[in-house]
């Protein structure tokens, strides 16, 4: 998972991002968050090396990067994508 940040919140810089990370078959989905972070990435790569490469490719050339951070999944505890069409209920 890598959070990226922005130096500046404008609408143009927010739409190159876009079309960059889209081109990028690296980044499995990407999401224009509000709060601290502006995007959150979920990545995959083969090794560390590749991950490297990938990172200095999306960080180093974009000026409009402030903040790049990455977290390593260690353990996939639930995964899924399904909306519950039921009532909640206490678990």
């Amino acid at each position: 998972m890598v959070l990226i940040s922005f130096e500046r919140d404008r609408t143009d810089i927010v739409d190159r991002f876009k079309q960059t990370i889209r081109k990028m078959p690296e980044v499995m989905s990407g999401f224009y968050v509000t709060g601290q972070t502006d995007f959150v990435l979920l990545v995959t790569a083969n090794d560390m090396e590749e991950y490297e490469q990938f990172t200095r490719c999306l960080v180093q050339e974009n000026p409009d990067i402030k903040r790049f951070e990455s977290m390593v999944v260690l353990d996939r505890v639930k995964a899924g994508f399904t909306v519950p069409m039921t009532s909640i209920a206490c678990w």
